[in-house]
């Protein structure tokens, strides 16, 4: 009779597991995230790096992640579907002209928020396209004007601690292999700084510098919660876990979290 009793609990406790672990297999993503990406080149390896350290934050986190590799087909509706929409590695050119007034409004209105990397600072006339005004404009009415070729690592300075993107990183940390871009012009003026690269600390060192030298930063003029990473070409920067830190932090900011 114990026994009998015994193997009932296990069996009642065998379906509750079972039940417990199907509703979390069918529950709904908390947010849905758009990635667009630019595929092959020299930032192959980061971009694949990003892509599957993305499919482990998005299982753990729970949101759902859909990956594009070219904006010509975004409409307001598309839009529409996502909380965030993460420019990894794709440059302000290229874009329809439907593509470009639906992320404007998207921006402008606050309809998502916000996370781009690296190439979404390559504003000028690139491959027979004009530049972006409005993206330059978004992005502190920047040009682009160099970039260390052959990369370095640099040591980052916080600028806004309290800033949540910045949340659980020490006051400085080192951010290796990256091209380090420079603008005609810094974006400080126009945009709320929250990193800084010391290029005294460039190893390799190189003589390209900006002297003021902002690498992440926000616009708070947009309704859109947005934060851009001048960072992002090489693979290793998947290794830091800094850099892991502040792309998780960013993306659950830009979803309003």
């Amino acid at each position: 009779m114990k026994l009998k009793r015994i193997n009932l609990w296990l069996m009642m406790f065998v379906l509750l597991t079972f039940s417990l672990n199907l509703k979390a297999i069918s529950k709904p993503p908390k947010f849905k995230v758009l990635v667009l990406t630019e595929r092959g080149g020299g930032h192959e390896g980061f971009v694949a790096a990003a892509l599957l350290w993305l499919n482990d934050f998005a299982a753990k986190q729970h949101f759902e992640i859909t990956v594009i590799n070219q904006p010509k087909e975004v409409d307001e509706a598309y839009l529409s579907n996502y909380k965030v929409f993460i420019q990894l590695n794709y440059p302000p050119y290229a874009w329809s002209d439907q593509s470009k007034v639906a992320f404007e409004k998207y921006i402008e209105q606050g309809k998502g928020g916000w996370v781009g990397f690296h190439h979404a600072t390559l504003l000028g006339e690139f491959d027979g396209y004009p530049m972006w005004n409005w993206f330059s404009g978004f992005m502190g009415s920047i040009r682009f004007k160099s970039y260390i070729a052959e990369r370095a690592s640099g040591t980052v300075h916080v600028e806004d601690k309290r800033h949540p993107v910045m949340k659980g990183l020490p006051e400085s940390f080192s951010i290796p292999d990256d091209e380090w871009y420079t603008f005609d012009k810094s974006p400080r003026p126009n945009v709320k700084v929250l990193a800084n690269v010391d290029e005294a600390s460039y190893n390799p060192a190189s003589d390209l510098k900006m002297g003021d030298h902002p690498v992440i930063w926000s616009n708070e003029k947009m309704k859109a919660r947005n934060v851009y990473f001048l960072m992002g070409h090489h693979a290793n920067l998947l290794k830091s876990t800094e850099f892991k830190t502040m792309f998780g932090n960013a993306i659950l900011w830009a979803s309003g979290k």
